[in-house]
């Protein structure tokens, strides 16, 4: 299928920016920085055209149905979300070091994803409950969340070297990283973006469940571990605007809550059974 070789293109354009950005660290030229920058957007416009791609080819061979339905596509579309969210904020705030802890994750999962079967690669029909509409406003508000989460993770960690560096080489960090300032804003944000919408998806999933199983919550280990997610985002944005909490108590709890993101989108497949088993 064409997708697969736009999709197999994509991964090898995000394992090179995983390379450039890193580079970057080392090599602090703003011509260079533009070819780095260029070179992302062409890995997001061949992801882009390589899930557009399937999403017509599912089409064309009587399935019809966004990329959106197993492990494979999940992570092919999480990428995107990640690189399309992280070049938004590059562009808005000048962060391009922020990209040398965004792509490994980007990276690692388009490889992980091309690594897959012949037939998880290959487009399936849907199992019955996953034949709705809902699939498409419940997920994609899931992945947006999680891409969010992903960009306040790696904005946590830089925060962190940052503020543990030691005095005598703080001149030389100040050149190479964002303001602290700067970076304790992108984590909160991107939280508060990725808290609202992993509400939303926390709602309309429990709105498509009552329409495909006939309840609107089960304690499904997905269904349990979204909401613990949702929970520890919730105490950061609590304890932000209700006690003031900044810095390095901020990027501790979002490292904390990225952790859980990634137990609930892969661990809950792999290591528990439930009504979300199909992602596997």
């Amino acid at each position: 299928m064409m997708s697969s070789t736009f999709l197999g293109i994509t991964t090898f354009i995000y394992l090179l920016c995983m390379a450039l950005y890193f580079s970057y660290l080392f090599f602090r030229n703003e011509k260079y920085s533009k070819v780095i920058s260029a070179v992302a957007i062409l890995g997001l416009l061949f992801n882009t055209a390589g899930l557009g791609l399937r999403w017509y080819e599912s089409y064309k061979i009587g399935y019809g149905h966004i990329p959106l339905s197993n492990m494979y596509e999940s992570l092919v579309s999480l990428a995107w979300t990640t690189v399309l969210l992280y070049l938004i904020l590059e562009f808005r705030y000048k962060v391009k070091a922020l990209g040398a802890l965004v792509f490994p994750i980007v990276s690692i999962a388009m490889a992980y994803a091309s690594l897959s079967d012949d037939v998880a690669t290959e487009i399936q029909p849907l199992v019955p409950a996953l034949q709705s509409n809902w699939l498409t406003y419940h997920v994609m508000t899931c992945f947006i969340a999680y891409s969010a989460f992903a960009v306040s993770f790696g904005s946590s960690i830089v925060y962190l070297i940052k503020s543990w560096t030691p005095s005598n080489e703080k001149n030389t960090k100040e050149e190479l990283l964002p303001s602290l300032k700067i970076l304790d804003e992108i984590i909160y944000k991107t939280i508060a973006i990725g808290f609202l919408l992993l509400g939303v998806g926390i709602i309309t999933g429990a709105v498509w469940a009552n329409y495909a199983w006939g309840t609107y919550w089960s304690w499904d280990p997905k269904e349990t571990w979204s909401l613990i997610t949702w929970f520890i985002y919730a105490a950061f944005i609590h304890a932000r605007l209700t006690r003031g909490w900044r810095g390095k108590k901020a990027a501790i709890i979002s490292i904390i809550g990225f952790s859980c993101v990634l137990f609930t989108f892969l661990g809950v497949n792999y290591l528990l059974s439930g009504l979300h088993s199909y992602a596997s």
